[in-house]
Order: C-alpha cells, then sequence, then structure tokens
C-alpha cells in the first residue's frame, strides 16, 4: 500500500513553488475575463506575478463581502466568466453565496485528504454531509468517488435508516461533522445496533477537541481532520504525523496580518488567503477570514507541502467603540505609519460606565515621545481617544488576535 496519494505530494518545495507560480498568469487572465476582476486587476500584466511577493501585491477578496456582491451582480458577482451552464452543479450558501462545481475529476480536491485519513479504492463510505443545495455532501462524494470509493449519500439525521444502511452496506469510512459522528455511535450504542464496521472518518466543518478525538479512537475510529470551505473545497488536511494541516495541492495559501493583504512574519498568526489554479473558477486572493499560523519543516509524513496550525478562530474582529467601528486594517494602518513597532492589539475596555481602548504595541523603542505619537495616529486613524502601552518585543501573544473586545 502506497504511502501518498501521487509523487506531487512528496516533491522539493522549491520545484512546487515554481510550477504553481508559472501557472499563476494564465489563471490570472483568465480572471480577468470576469467583470469584476477585470475592475479589481485594471492595469494588471499577468506575466509580472511569478512570486509570492507579487502576488501580495493584489489586493484580497474578501468572503465576507460576497453575499452583498452576489445579490447586486447574480449568481457570481461578476467573478465568474464561465456561464453557469458549463459548471455540473449549482449550490448556494447562507448570505446568500452562489457556488458551482466544476465538472473535471475532483473538482473539489478532496481525494487526497481522504487518501491521507486511510480511505482507499473500493471502501464504502458513509457520507453524512448534507446535499440539500449546499455544496457540503457533493465535496465529499466527488472526492471519494474520485478515489474509486463507493459512496452512501446519507446526509445528517435520520439515524435509523442509516443504521439499516451501516448494517447492510458494511461502510469502512465515514464522512462528515465529528458532531454527529458522535451521535451516530452513540445511538448506535443505547439501541443495540451494529455499526462496528466503521473504522476510519474524515471529519470537517465542526470543533473537533481533543477530548473527543480520545473518546472517538477509543471507540475504534481512526479519524481525521481537514479544512475546507464552500468555495474552494479542501484546503488543508491531517496525516498521520499528526502535526498540524498539510496544504492541498494546486492552491497558494498565504497567510496576512488581519485587516490587510500584508503577509506575517513565519509562524505568526494571520488570516488565511487562497488562490486557486482553475482558468475556469479561479479565486485570487480570497480572504476567508479565518485563523491560522504555518509550521516550520516538512512533515513527517513525507508530504512536503506547506503546513499549518489548523482552524485558529476569526480574523474579523470588528468591533464597536463608543458607537464607531473600529477595524483590524485601521490598526495595521498606525503599524505602517510607525515603523518602530512590532505586534499591535487594541485592547477595549470599560471604564465606569465608559468605553476605554489602549492599544499596546511592541517595541524596542520605549520613550513618551513615540508614545504620543502613536496616540495621535489611534485618534487620527479611528477618530477615537485611547492610551497607548509600548511593551518589549515578543511580549503580546502570537494568536493573531489585533483587537481584543474585554467589556
Amino acid at each position: 500500500m502506497t504511502a501518498h496519494y501521487d509523487a506531487r505530494e512528496t516533491r522539493e518545495p522549491a520545484a512546487r513553488e515554481a510550477d504553481l507560480f508559472s501557472r499563476l498568469p494564465e489563471v490570472l487572465r483568465a480572471a480577468i475575463a470576469a467583470p469584476a476582476y477585470a475592475e479589481r486587476l485594471r492595469g494588471l500584466d499577468p506575466t509580472d506575478v511569478t512570486s509570492r511577493a507579487a502576488l501580495a501585491s493584489l489586493p484580497v477578496l474578501r468572503k465576507s463581502d460576497l453575499p452583498a456582491l452576489h445579490k447586486a451582480s447574480a449568481p457570481f458577482g461578476g467573478f465568474v466568466a464561465a456561464a453557469p451552464g458549463s459548471f455540473a452543479r449549482l449550490f448556494t450558501s447562507p448570505g446568500p453565496i452562489f457556488e458551482p462545481e466544476g465538472r473535471q475529476a475532483d473538482p473539489w480536491r478532496g481525494a487526497r485528504a481522504l487518501f491521507a485519513a486511510g480511505f482507499r479504492p473500493d471502501d464504502v463510505v458513509l457520507n453524512t454531509f448534507s446535499y440539500h443545495l449546499t455544496p457540503g455532501g457533493f465535496i465529499f462524494d466527488a472526492s471519494a468517488r474520485a478515489l474509486g470509493c463507493a459512496v452512501i449519500p446519507a446526509g445528517p439525521g435520520n439515524t435509523e435508516q442509516q443504521f439499516e444502511l451501516i448494517e447492510a452496506y458494511r461502510p469502512i469510512g465515514y464522512s462528515g461533522t465529528p458532531d454527529f459522528l458522535k451521535i451516530l455511535l452513540d445511538a448506535a450504542a443505547n439501541s443495540g445496533r451494529d455499526v462496528s464496521s466503521i473504522k476510519r472518518a474524515l471529519v470537517s466543518g465542526a470543533a473537533f477537541p481533543p477530548s473527543l478525538q480520545a473518546e472517538i479512537k477509543a471507540r475504534g475510529v481512526d479519524a481525521y481532520q481537514a479544512f475546507g470551505t464552500a468555495d474552494l473545497g479542501l484546503i488543508a488536511f491531517e496525516t498521520e504525523a499528526r502535526e498540524g494541516m498539510v496544504v492541498n495541492e494546486d492552491l497558494i495559501l498565504e497567510i496576512v496580518k488581519p485587516g490587510t493583504g500584508d503577509p506575517v512574519a513565519p509562524g505568526d498568526v494571520g488570516e488565511i488567503v487562497v488562490t486557486s489554479l482553475d482558468p475556469h473558477h479561479p479565486w485570487i486572493r480570497l480572504a476567508l477570514g479565518d485563523l491560522t499560523a504555518a509550521l516550520p519543516g516538512a512533515s513527517a509524513c513525507g508530504r512536503t507541502n506547506m503546513r499549518i496550525k489548523g482552524w485558529m478562530g476569526r480574523a474579523d474582529q470588528t468591533t464597536k467603540v463608543k458607537g464607531m467601528f473600529v477595524r483590524p486594517e485601521q490598526i495595521a494602518e498606525i503599524g505602517k505609519r510607525h515603523s518602530e513597532l512590532g505586534r499591535l492589539r487594541l485592547v477595549v475596555t470599560r471604564q465606569g460606565e465608559a468605553d476605554a481602548m489602549t492599544l499596546k504595541a511592541e517595541t524596542a523603542t520605549v520613550n513618551d515621545a513615540l508614545r504620543e505619537d502613536v496616540a495621535a495616529s489611534l485618534r487620527a486613524v479611528t477618530k477615537l481617544g485611547g492610551s497607548v502601552d509600548l511593551v518589549g518585543p515578543g511580549v503580546l501573544p502570537n494568536d493573531g488576535k489585533v483587537i481584543a473586545d474585554e467589556r
């Protein structure tokens, strides 16, 4: 039994990087054929974008903005040049955000994640993600079939019917949320139904804390996590090394300072931004609003792509202070105005019956003049007054939090 899905997973990182960025100009040309990208990338020469530094100069597209954009220009906000009829399936997610499924094999790039979780051709897989209007069920269905598995399209709920299917078909694999896997195992134990054929699982869509991981493992199921979205499919996945998640092939993943498109320092927590290399439906710097951090080195499993810690919270930390919104990009702007500053964190509290805010800033230069200058920038950028606390380098936690609302 092979340890990897294909040889691409174990390429030299430099070879992968060269491949991704040699293909990117073609994808950018395809993107610019769509009116919304043509406007956002006006004046861009795609042949100039052949490095991460060049890519980082392009604007990010925030997923949080997609519902309004899709409403204004249905169905895809002007970001897809291809007609809806050129896709295989058409979905919607709350917002609404409209998502098409391509006609190519494994359109959601999930077969690798299933393989890394121990799924193999001819396995029978119970897929409990929803098949109704949203793409979750079809993401894992198409991925399993691309791997050569047979799929039971169960969806969530209806545990009695699912028990009948499990006892008849004896699936070895499960795909769905970790919560529903526990519900299924609990219900089977309480009703005396046999679900012992299920030995491995790929879970996503909900938190999978260590306590639940241990419980699922103790009940005979080896479960792995995957991180994905309805827009992009599977972005990263766990492997047998159990050291973070390996980024999927054919994606360029960046980690940026929340509220900006600027890359973080290596190892710092930031927002996930993804560029996909599908010319039929490209995404250029889609900012997902999710936080993570890169792990150093290669995985012990032999896969050489970038590794991330997994989901670490939300990047959208916008809060309201004294009736006015304060956003992470405003805090980033203050940092740009003062090169002496490192990591920044705005702490919002209550003093008496009023909102108060303190900007904590790492710097090797601690003096009253800098404190006063930063306070002036804080007022100029946010239109609100606040105090400034200058601290030494490395004092603030590396958790991606730019605004901490402690009220």
